[in-house]
This record gives structure tokens, C-alpha cells and sequence, in this order.
């Protein structure tokens, strides 16, 4: 397995506690970071998707689908932007970009685990 596939495996993991968490027990997650309780059910679709999200990444590691590897940097990077902004913008409370920095920095270890990776292979 890759260094790069390896980081991608890591955060399916992180993906499918997360997404199971906001399934089985939202207000529980919720209340850990400081978010109001809910009883509606979006914060449960959201957990369904980031469930399945975390089965995507899962297999693009084991598949070593590296497209998919370099894809998901940018998108996580993204998520700290977008997450970013709704707290700045007054969406969100402050601990959404929490998040965010999970995901950029789970992206910053993939690109590093790619270039090494690449090194690895020449």
C-alpha cells in the first residue's frame, strides 16, 4: 500500500465514525462541539452521506486510485475555505471550522504522502 493510500484509508475511517456518530447519536456529536440539538432529519442524511463518502474513500485507497487521491486534497483544502467563510459570514458558530481544519489537514498529509510516494516509485 502507498503512503498516499494509506492517509486516504485514515480519513475513510474518521468519515465512517463520524458519519455513523451523526446517524446513531447527532445531539450527542452535536453537543461535543458546541452545536445546538436537533430534531430534525438533516443531521442524519448528512451522516448517511458522509458515511458513504467514507466507503468512497475506503476504495479508492484500496483500488489505489490515485486521481482520486490528489482530487480529494483539493476538496478538503476546500472544505476549510467553505467552512472558513460561514463562521466568518455569521452561518456558522466558530467550531465548524474545527472541521474544516480536519480536512485541510488530512488533505496537507495526503499531498505530502503523494509527493514522497512519487519519489518512492522514480
Amino acid at each position: 500500500m502507498s503512503h498516499a493510500a494509506f492517509t486516504i484509508k485514515a480519513f475513510a475511517v474518521y468519515l465512517g465514525a463520524l458519519g455513523a456518530s451523526l446517524v446513531l447519536a447527532p445531539n450527542f456529536m452535536l453537543s461535543l462541539f458546541g452545536f445546538a440539538p436537533t430534531s430534525e432529519v438533516w443531521i442524519r442524511v448528512l451522516g448517511v452521506v458522509v458515511f458513504n463518502l467514507g466507503w468512497y474513500y475506503w476504495y479508492a485507497a484500496v483500488s489505489e486510485a490515485r486521481p482520486f487521491f490528489a482530487a480529494s486534497v483539493v476538496t478538503r483544502v476546500f472544505a476549510l475555505l467553505a467552512f472558513s467563510g460561514l463562521v466568518v459570514s455569521g452561518f456558522a458558530p466558530p467550531m465548524l471550522a474545527l472541521f474544516g481544519l480536519v480536512d485541510a489537514a488530512g488533505g496537507a498529509w495526503t499531498w505530502l504522502a503523494l509527493r514522497k510516494d512519487r519519489h518512492f516509485f522514480h
